[in-house]
């Protein structure tokens, strides 16, 4: 006799089925199982969200009538749950793996043929037109993070940090840890008592290379006995929500966001005839170096490269003098982006490929908005220099509080650039040149 589930031995009603996640409890006399996790999301992210349901179930709320009611509230499309499910997978500059496997199996579902590099690059190679400029569609994997550099005698664990980590945004946030063998363990940063603070420390921001994790080990041979050593990746704890009408939040919606929605943009072009050759590229260490999808660039060497990413938004109170970029404004169009803080690059877009989205976004009612920012820096700033040059462009989606574990985008944004890039690419024809004049 073949079990068609196995229990959760943590968490009183979780059911472990071939096919995902269930949670299972008797409420008004009645039995009730529901789905609620894909058996990619962490297991301590399931239980989590397992307690919070059963938390409702016991004031007597019926977590499937609230699901019907939260579905009818909000017309999600695909692309939402392909977000959240990438989002609640883990995925440090450099250990980008299961993201990659997920996105493997959601192009072998769609039969989009696809093949990864050494570095674990994932390439989707649509085939087009011989005669006209081909096209380098990507978004980064990768989040950033903390290194394990140095396990304390009590347990305690002393971290290097990986990419912009915002270190005002760092205190009492809960962590992911990730072992040699593949296993995810809890932790929080920690944060000293407040009756304890004196008041010269209550206004200061710790430093990164001050901080602690608290992971719940009693001494470091307890850490050691469970596979976490110097090198073991940290993120911030898997999350994802909706806000409001429209909006998403999220640990990682930069770049998981970007991932969707390229991923929505190969779906609708493997359908079309007429187009150039498109190569969709969800690449890695974005948040590490810039660098890890230049071996990609250097072996396709593209005529065009389109980088999808983040966009500050500045409608939040604190970022009124950064711009005019409005979150559920529209898709945005890089025209500058220069770091200057010790890496001397940047990308001043090709002016084919600035015409080219002006056009389209005016021919579809999409308004294009425009982003010139000194401080932030993508991968595009290298591939445009590989070979003979490639022309490129930064385009992507309002967002708030970028690099903080709750980053919010809004959903019209992202339909919107999906559609932009699909119309865009679709309208690089025999006419269009990249000749400057």
């Amino acid at each position: 006799m073949v079990t068609r589930y196995t229990t959760d031995k943590q968490v009183n009603g979780l059911r472990i089925y071939p096919t995902g996640y269930y949670i299972y409890y008797r409420l008004n006399g009645k039995r009730r199982e529901m789905k609620i996790a894909s058996k990619n999301v962490l297991i301590n992210v399931v239980r989590k969200k397992s307690r919070q349901i059963l938390g409702q179930v016991a004031m007597g709320i019926d977590p499937l009538e609230e699901k019907k009611n939260l579905t009818s509230k909000f017309t999600l499309p695909p692309a939402v749950k392909i977000i959240k499910e990438l989002c609640l997978i883990p995925g440090l500059s450099g250990y980008e793996d299961n993201v990659r496997k997920y996105l493997e199996n959601k192009l072998n579902e769609n039969k989009l043929e696809h093949h990864n590099d050494i570095l674990g690059n994932l390439i989707c190679t649509l085939p087009g037109k011989k005669d006209l400029p081909s096209v380098m569609l990507f978004a980064h994997m990768d989040q950033l993070g903390f290194i394990v550099k140095k396990i304390e005698d009590d347990g305690f664990l002393r971290v290097e940090r990986l990419g912009g980590v915002p270190e005002k945004a760092l205190a009492s946030q809960e962590v992911t840890i990730q072992s040699e063998d593949g296993k995810y363990f809890n932790g929080i940063i920690g944060n000293k008592s407040h009756h304890a603070t004196p008041v010269e420390e209550k206004y200061k921001v710790i430093s990164y290379r001050d901080i602690y994790i608290d992971a719940g080990f009693s001494n470091k041979d307890e850490v050691i006995q469970n596979k976490i050593n110097i090198g073991s990746p940290i993120t911030y704890a898997p999350y994802f929500n909706l806000m409001g009408k429209h909006s998403l939040t999220g640990t990682s919606i930069d770049d998981r966001a970007g991932c969707a929605v390229i991923f929505e943009v190969a779906k609708k072009l493997q359908k079309k005839i007429h187009r150039p050759t498109v190569h969709i590229v969800f690449s890695v260490q974005e948040e590490f170096n810039l660098r890890g999808v230049l071996p990609v660039a250097q072996k396709i060497k593209p005529d065009i490269a389109i980088q999808i990413d983040l966009m500050l938004a500045s409608d939040a109170p604190d970022m009124n003098a950064q711009g005019e970029v409005l979150l559920g404004n529209g898709p945005c169009m890089s025209m500058y982006s220069f770091h200057g803080r010790g890496t001397l690059n940047g990308l001043i877009p090709h002016p084919s490929l600035i015409n080219l989205f002006k056009n389209i976004s005016k021919k579809n009612n999409i308004n294009l908005q425009r982003s010139a920012t000194v401080g932030v820096l993508t991968d595009s700033s290298y591939v445009q220099l590989v070979d003979k040059g490639v022309a490129a462009i930064d385009m992507g989606f309002p967002i708030r509080y970028s690099h903080t574990s709750r980053e919010v985008c809004d959903l019209r944004d992202l339909i919107d650039l999906e559609n932009l890039l699909s119309e865009a690419i679709m309208n690089i024809d025999k006419n269009f040149s990249l000749i400057r004049k």
